[in-house]
């Protein structure tokens, strides 16, 4: 069943010699079978904390209307940053209206708040065409009671040329639950220029969740090919380049 509206929701690598932008400085391996064979990955719940509260729903209007997609905070100079797939926050290239950013929401619960976004920065190649190679967003949020988001929960750290073979964390939020899940596994390579990593359970809702390495940085969302995949064992990001660094600048400068 294809992502472009099954893990958003509701609404229709690497250079040699890896240049790494970062851009600040913040913060389900397999098992072997008995006969030596990998065991396919699963997510399993992610515990409340740091490094996941940064992570959160997105809804439109409030926690009563539609769940969308995930987002996560990355840190900017406004420190109001949020970075998901383009397909969970401009479906056909039109952004959504009246979008929300719940961070570590669980149960119904909203334990920072609910933050307001207020510009959606897609790429003109999704605008005009939502090419898989450009299935990634940054949103600008707006402070709650004088607070900017990151002051809040704090940011990962984006981060491009890094390539596969990176072992990375991964939450997000499944429409079927009111928690998030996670998994540590390892990426590769799907084309020069789409990532992605195998774990079970990454089902509608969880466009948009970070890829985290364990130094913090973001370096991949589920998206990009099949709008991040037809089964919920693997999941696809667009590689994070130099073309994606361009889109955080000019984000980040808006």
């Amino acid at each position: 069943m294809p992502r472009t509206s099954s893990r958003s929701g509701p609404s229709p690598a690497t250079a040699a010699g890896a240049l790494v932008l970062l851009l600040a400085v913040t913060g389900c391996g397999s098992a072997e079978q008995a006969g030596g064979a990998p065991e396919q990955a699963a997510a399993a719940p992610a515990p409340p904390g740091p490094a996941t509260d940064r992570v959160g729903a997105l809804f439109v209007e409030d926690t009563d209307g539609a769940r969308v997609c995930t987002a996560s905070v990355v840190h900017s100079p406004g420190r109001n940053l949020l970075i998901t797939a383009a397909h969970c926050a401009a479906p056909e290239g039109v952004p959504l209206d009246g979008l929300v950013f719940v961070p570590g929401y669980r149960n119904g619960l909203t334990p920072h708040g609910t933050w307001p976004i207020t510009a959606v920065t897609v790429d003109p190649a999704w605008e005009n065409g939502q090419d898989e190679d450009d299935d990634v967003a940054f949103l600008t949020v707006g402070p709650l009671d004088g607070r900017q988001v990151e002051d809040e929960v704090g940011s990962g750290t984006f981060a491009v040329g890094l390539g596969t073979g990176q072992e990375v964390t991964v939450t997000g939020y499944p429409n079927a639950g009111e928690a998030p899940i996670t998994c540590r596994t390892r990426t590769s390579s799907r084309s020069a220029t789409q990532q992605r990593f195998d774990c079970a359970g990454f089902t509608d809702g969880t466009s948009g969740s970070p890829w985290v390495t364990d130094a913090g940085q973001v370096i991949g969302v589920i998206g990009g090919y099949q709008t991040g995949g037809v089964s919920p064992d693997t999941s696809y990001s667009v590689a994070f380049d130099a073309h994606v660094a361009d889109l955080y600048r000019r984000a980040a400068a808006g």
